[in-house]
Formats: structure tokens, C-alpha cells, sequence
């Protein structure tokens, strides 16, 4: 039986073995999912030994994702431009190949499950991390009217924009104007908090969107409906659409997402 597990630290939260099984289930492929939670400094010695031990590939996620992208033999072009690796594959030759499927998931989510157009509208995405460097290109590639990226810090937004000369960079403090999707990439909303914004850049005709996800909306979603947004999403679609791109270059066949999230959204309910 093939073995897959997802990598990070801490891993006990993670929905991943989870999300897998039901996709195998789905697809009736056969295979063993878990997670693994690795000590900080010892990636590389411990991703040799597990895929010694017989793992066909894994999952990567915080802090590990830049211990991946120096990791691997080959790598797709979109995992080169995002600094990241978030799926690691053993190919037939022994070489480990690695792709990133973050921005796969971001677009799947949104324009496909929550039909929300992205060509020729004006997105916002906020933060300048991990999170975010992973979806622009993917975000470009959809023809928006223009991609504004904002951060607390200049100086991450400006060497963002280095890489991709397309988005129009800023700070919190110098947005203005309205925007008709806006996507929060930081990681506030884990501790409850929501980015310094200015007033007026929601309307009643903009749509919300937080990658991250929880029992209940998130402070970012909250803080949106408080400024009447049309509509607002969490990121528990994102996070079983990137799984499906992974679970593709794994096994070669694209679970459907749409049930799996729904059982997810029922679980974290219950």
C-alpha cells in the first residue's frame, strides 16, 4: 500500500489525513495517509529516512515549505516563482520532484465552487507571506482589472512586486479606493484580529474572502459582514482544492471537492 503523509509542526490540527481518506474513498484508490509532526531543524534528514522507509510523497506545511523548495531534485516552474513547495513526489528515477498547489486551491475555490468571476475585476489581497507570494501568479493568470497587494510592510510588498511586476504594491495605511473581491492572506484571523484597514474599501457589491477557516466565521469574515460585503467565504475550500491538485500529482485522477468539503463543514460543526 502506498504511504503519503503531510509534514509540519505543529500537525495535530491538521484536516489533511483526513481530507485524503475521503478522497481515496471517493476515487476507491488504495493508500495510507497520516500526519507526522517534525522537529524544526531536521527536515531534510527526516524526509530522506521517511521516504527510505517506503513514502511515495507528502504534503508540506508551516514552517517547512522553503525547507521543501530547497529539498527537491525538480520542481514545476509555478513552485519556482513562489519560493514554495508544499507537495513532494518520489518519482520512478529516485529524484523528488516538488510543485506547489496553494494558488490551484485559491482559484478552484473561488471561481469554480464559490463562482465568483476574477477576470477583469479589482482584487485586494492582503499580506506579504508565504500564504500570498504562493496565489499571485495564479491571481494574474485570471485577468484581473488590476491585483493590489497590501502589507503593514513596505519594504516585503516592494520585493514582492520585484518578482511580479504586475500587482500594484501598497501598505494598509495607503490603501484607498473600493476593490470588488478582497482576500485576507495574513494570518490574523488566528489570533482573532483583523489587518488595520481604512474605512470604505468593502461596498455592498464586494466579496470577502479569508484563507483561513474555522468552527465559525472568522474575525476577518465578521469584520466584512459588518461592512455589509455581498458575500463572504472561508478557507476550508481552498484547503481540500490545493489536496486535490496534490492528490492528482500523486495518483493521477482529481477527486471531486465539492462533497468533501461539505463533510468537513459538518465535522468542524459537530
Amino acid at each position: 500500500m502506498d504511504r503519503y503523509a503531510v509534514l509540519g509542526h505543529p500537525i495535530t490540527h491538521s484536516l489533511s489525513p483526513q481530507i485524503h481518506a475521503l478522497f481515496a474513498r471517493q476515487t476507491k484508490q488504495t493508500l495510507d495517509y497520516s500526519g507526522i509532526e517534525l522537529p524544526v531543524s531536521s527536515f531534510e534528514t527526516r524526509v530522506w529516512q521517511l521516504f527510505k522507509d517506503g513514502y511515495a510523497g507528502f504534503n508540506v506545511t508551516v514552517p517547512f515549505k522553503g525547507d521543501a523548495f530547497d529539498f527537491v531534485d525538480e520542481m514545476t516552474d509555478r513552485a519556482r516563482r513562489s519560493r514554495s513547495i508544499n507537495t513532494l513526489k518520489k518519482l520512478a528515477d529516485g529524484r523528488i520532484f516538488g510543485d506547489t498547489t496553494d494558488g490551484v486551491g485559491l482559484l478552484t475555490d473561488i471561481r469554480d465552487h464559490l463562482g465568483w468571476p476574477l477576470e477583469h475585476q479589482n482584487i485586494l489581497l492582503l499580506g506579504a507571506g508565504g500564504a500570498v507570494r504562493a496565489v499571485i501568479e495564479p491571481l494574474l493568470d485570471a485577468n484581473p482589472a488590476n491585483l493590489v497587494i497590501a502589507n503593514r510592510s513596505a519594504q516585503k510588498v516592494e520585493e514582492l512586486a520585484d518578482d511580479f511586476p504586475a500587482i500594484s504594491p501598497s501598505t494598509f495605511d495607503e490603501l484607498s479606493g473600493q476593490f470588488d473581491i478582497v482576500i485576507n492572506g495574513t494570518s490574523a484571523s488566528l489570533s482573532g484580529q483583523v489587518p488595520p484597514l481604512p474605512d470604505g474599501l468593502i461596498n455592498a457589491g464586494t466579496k470577502c474572502y479569508d484563507m483561513m477557516y474555522g468552527k465559525t466565521p472568522t474575525s476577518f469574515l465578521r469584520w466584512s459582514a459588518e461592512n455589509d460585503a455581498l458575500a463572504c467565504a472561508d478557507g476550508l475550500g481552498m484547503l481540500v482544492a490545493q489536496a486535490a491538485e496534490s492528490f492528482y500529482i500523486w495518483r493521477g485522477v482529481r477527486p471531486d471537492v465539492a462533497p468533501v468539503i461539505e463533510a468537513l463543514r459538518k465535522s468542524l460543526a459537530d
